[in-house]
């Protein structure tokens, strides 16, 4: 069985690691490539670093960011927010990223998963999922969760995979930052719907958090950020934990 991955998330906005509840009130949580460091030390499976305001005069900035934290890596990491087309995904591969990660770009021009499987193959192209429940749906919303849009999660998370996305990262908005578990019967819908790796987002607190959903769901990776950046649990200590409960992770050394 192949191991189950911890992959701390950076929001980068401004040059800075932020983190907030709900998609909202960000505090400062430090500088990306320090943190990058430092997680790929504590033995960290990828990083997922998310410009969660991205334009396009800003991705200069967010190359030279990327080039700094391929320096520096030794595991893998997505970089998010802005990619719109062909030539932005190129630049930050370029650069030292290993996968894109794309989310609004993707809803509103599907074709964009096609062409970016097709020319840097579906390995590299993550589509990022944010869904709340709206009226007992879960729907996707766009622009960092601000944006509600007519599609519904599930409906969308299976279009995404037909049209050549490699994985899925979904991040439920209700847990987001509350630190009160994932979304574990969403995530299991999502899991027996497809057969592509899913990545669960939103809503770890602690420890058992992490071993309910790979207990009960068959995501792939789990995906976390505040618990780690302010060291309410560290990796070494949960893929111990993980490993008592015989879910197949990578140990630290």
């Amino acid at each position: 069985m192949l191991s189950k991955r911890i992959i701390p998330c950076l929001d980068v906005k401004d040059g800075r690691t932020v983190k907030g509840v709900n998609f909202v009130d960000l505090k400062d949580a430090g500088d990306p490539v320090e943190l990058a460091w430092q997680y790929a030390q504590q033995g960290a499976d990828e990083l997922v670093f998310l410009d969660i305001t991205a334009t396009h005069e800003r991705r200069k900035t967010m190359i030279e960011m990327v080039k700094s934290v391929a320096r520096q890596l030794n595991i893998p990491f997505t970089i998010g927010g802005g990619i719109t087309s062909i030539a932005d995904a190129d630049a930050l591969l370029s650069a030292g990223a290993d996968k894109i990660s794309i989310n609004s770009a993707a809803v509103k021009n599907p074709t964009l998963i096609e062409d970016l499987a097709k020319v840097f193959g579906v390995q590299f192209v993550v589509v990022a999922v944010d869904t709340k429940l709206v009226e007992q749906r879960n729907m996707v919303h766009l622009n960092g969760g601000r944006l509600l849009t007519e599609l519904e999660t599930l409906q969308w998370i299976k279009q995404a995979e037909s049209l050549g996305a490699g994985e899925i990262l979904l991040t439920s908005m209700d847990h987001d930052g509350t630190k009160q578990g994932f979304d574990c019967k969403l995530l299991d819908q999502v899991c027996k719907l497809i057969n592509i790796p899913v990545i669960a987002s939103g809503g770890a607190g602690k420890t058992e958090h992490f071993t309910e959903v790979f207990s009960t769901t068959g995501v792939d990776a789990a995906l976390a950020a505040s618990v780690f950046h302010f060291g309410e649990i560290t990796i070494p200590d949960l893929k111990t934990e993980l490993n008592k409960h015989h879910i197949p992770v990578r140990l630290c050394k």
